[in-house]
């Protein structure tokens, strides 16, 4: 196959994806204090862990902004899915909604709900992998803001950056273990919603942790 021809195949940048990545036209200046930071922490159910294969059935979304949470910027949508596997099912109880959107109206929604916010999330690698994949067909091949795992910063908070990597337990960081470490209630566990508003209670807490250790900016944090 020719290069002409794989270039050829790329879907072409909607309006939408335009206007999102204009948003990255400046970076986010590395003296920004934490309090000034825009958080948009994020959780995705999916029919499997095969990004390849599976897709998203429900996304949930919560801001954090001046180090609080923002409850009316929360966002949670359920996806339009022809089928799921039932071992998924079994997990985050999710069953075919008469009130789920279509691909299409989802993306319209997120990108804008996005912006150019820090995104954060557990395990935040496959969260992200899959909304790329979702919003790829638009012609975004990989979203652009900022990412920041809670899992990871925890480990280097409490390790330190210099860590060896064998010496971790992961089991000790996962988003129950780090919940009950860091005193936060758990409810509604294995919902999109409840995960993003888990992992923001999570962040803030992190954040104050941080804090302590010096860490006062936008470089500093992605530094940790």
């Amino acid at each position: 196959m020719s290069w002409f021809n794989i270039f050829k195949k790329r879907p072409p940048k909607t309006p939408l994806v335009k206007k999102y990545e204009a948003g990255f036209e400046k970076p986010i200046p590395k003296s920004r204090t934490l309090g000034e930071l825009e958080f948009v922490v994020l959780d995705t159910e999916t029919t499997g862990l095969d990004v390849k294969k599976d897709h998203i059935l429900a996304f949930g979304g919560v801001k954090i902004q001046e180090k609080k949470i923002k409850i009316e910027t929360s966002k949670e949508h359920l996806l339009f899915s022809k089928k799921q596997n039932i071992s998924s099912i079994k997990i985050h109880e999710i069953i075919q909604s008469e009130n789920a959107l279509p691909l299409d109206d989802f993306v319209e929604e997120f990108l804008p709900y996005l912006g150019t916010g820090i995104l954060v999330a557990h395990h935040a690698g496959f969260d992200v992998a899959m909304l790329e994949k979702a919003v790829r067909p638009y012609g975004l091949k990989r979203l652009l803001n900022p990412v920041l795992d809670t899992g990871d910063l925890a480990i280097r908070l409490e390790h330190g950056i210099r860590l060896d990597p064998s010496r971790v337990n992961l089991k000790d960081y996962s988003l129950d273990a780090l919940c009950e470490r860091y005193k936060i209630p758990i409810h509604d566990r294995h919902t999109a919603a409840g995960d993003a508003f888990l992992t923001a209670q999570l962040l803030l807490k992190l954040l104050k942790f941080a804090e302590q250790k010096g860490v006062r900016n936008y470089r500093d944090l992605m530094r940790w």
